[in-house]
């Protein structure tokens, strides 16, 4: 049996990418070319910011008086797992070096890049998780210096719950700047005299575009676009948890595609009979959010069988994916693109979002297909060394000859021949090839 659509999404995740492109091209040039009061200007036109660029300690201490015990308790909770699942990561990267044969040794070593940009979203929802996922990974990793941007509001800057945890996960400059001004600031090393190696972070379709434009010049952490959640729910599953954990992602915002691949055809009814009534209890402005992406984003699902469901699932290769299923250890085991396996309905999506550990900057738009979500690895360069005793050389030296006049590089192949003259002189190779 083939897989069979209850619902099929109208739009996708490319719908309208053209504008935006264009527009991001032109602010970043006239950023680059304009400097720091072109950014200014940008700022001020844009979020109504008139103060400092670079929030000063003062700032930052103001910041943390107005962040409720509660809520800093809460911050840290997340902070702690945060923190210990990148250390663990970290702990399962290894430098090492082996002799390849008698002389020729080889070794890889993890060095930490020197600067990092997290770009941590404010304006309609104040992303605190994300300032724990991107600077606490990065400083981990031991990025040198890490500097954070944030949109401010127009009276009191960078949300005061965002400065307190960014401070608190180690942030070395903050900067009072969001959008497609704050990426340029981080790349360009605008305010700080630090220009990022690699930009991380969520963010809308222009924060996500101009890190895409600068892709190259600077690393990046994934190519992101909107959040995406897919869950795979079997007959036994519960609706009511498997209709509010896809409302759970589709309050994101109205391009947010919620998937539910099932294998029940009155498990998705029940479930797409629920979502609007969920949806109505929602607050005004996540009502809608939700409300539209469902109406254009919303897949429902049927799969015959567990082998047909996985083959569904990696080709959409979804952000998040939970499991509401039996045998769960079958999923982890079969399962291959995801951005992050959320087993069982004891954990969700919004765990991984906000508290639970691993880090929720993840890959989208089918991208999970060839990478995973940020990591301490991801603010690593793992680089490669080798050294040789002169004996060892000569069979290196030989073969490298002979490989590169085989490929017409003339150059190539002396480097060797002149080893082999300098080091045994007294000694005939055959440096041609056959």
């Amino acid at each position: 049996m083939a897989v069979k659509y209850l619902k099929k999404a109208e739009k996708t995740a490319a719908t309208g990418e053209d504008d935006v492109r264009a527009i991001v091209a032109n602010m970043l040039k006239e950023i680059e070319q304009g400097g720091e009061e072109t950014c200014i200007e940008y700022t001020r036109k844009f979020d109504n910011w008139q103060g400092d660029i670079v929030v000063s300690q003062a700032d930052i201490d103001a910041a943390a008086d107005k962040v409720p015990e509660q809520l800093k308790k809460d911050i840290q909770f997340a902070y702690d797992r945060v923190r210990d699942f990148a250390q663990a990561q970290l702990d399962s990267l290894s430098e090492f070096e082996t002799e390849l044969s008698p002389g020729l040794f080889a070794g890889q070593r993890l060095i930490p890049m020197q600067a990092a940009g997290c770009y941590v979203p404010g304006g309609r929802y104040s992303h605190i998780a994300s300032a724990i996922m991107s600077v606490t990974t990065a400083k981990v990793a031991g990025v040198d210096h890490v500097v954070a941007c944030s949109p401010p509001g127009r009276e009191e800057g960078v949300h005061p719950a965002i400065l307190y945890t960014l401070n608190l996960c180690g942030a070395d400059t903050i900067l009072n700047l969001g959008g497609v001004q704050g990426i340029a600031a981080m790349a360009f090393g605008q305010f700080t005299g630090h220009p990022a190696d690699i930009l991380v972070g969520p963010g809308n379709q222009f924060v996500a575009e101009a890190k895409r434009q600068l892709y190259g010049r600077v690393g990046i952490d994934m190519f992101a676009g909107p959040s995406e959640v897919m869950v795979i729910a079997d007959k036994d599953a519960d609706p009511e948890l498997v209709a509010v954990d896809l409302i759970g992602q589709a309050e994101h915002g109205p391009n947010t595609p919620a998937w539910l691949l099932t294998d029940s055809e009155e498990l998705a009814e029940t479930v797409m009979k629920r979502l609007p009534e969920l949806i109505a209890e929602l607050p005004e402005l996540n009502s809608k959010s939700a409300e539209a992406a469902w109406r254009d984003y919303g897949e429902v699902i049927i799969y015959d069988t567990r082998e047909e469901a996985v083959k569904v699932s990696d080709e959409y290769a979804s952000e998040h994916l939970e499991v509401h299923a039996a045998d769960l250890d079958w999923w982890l085991k079969n399962l291959r693109n995801y951005g992050s396996l959320f087993l069982g309905e004891e954990t969700n999506v919004a765990f991984g979002d906000k508290t639970s550990g691993p880090n929720h900057i993840l890959p989208t738009k089918g991208a999970a297909k060839y990478t995973g979500g940020l990591s301490a690895g991801k603010f690593l360069k793992v680089v490669t060394y080798q050294r040789s005793t002169r004996e060892a050389s000569k069979d290196v030296a030989q073969v490298t000859a002979r490989i590169s006049r085989l490929e017409g590089m003339e150059a190539h192949a002396k480097t060797g021949d002149a080893r082999l003259a300098k080091y045994f002189p007294d000694e005939q190779f055959n440096l041609q090839p056959e």
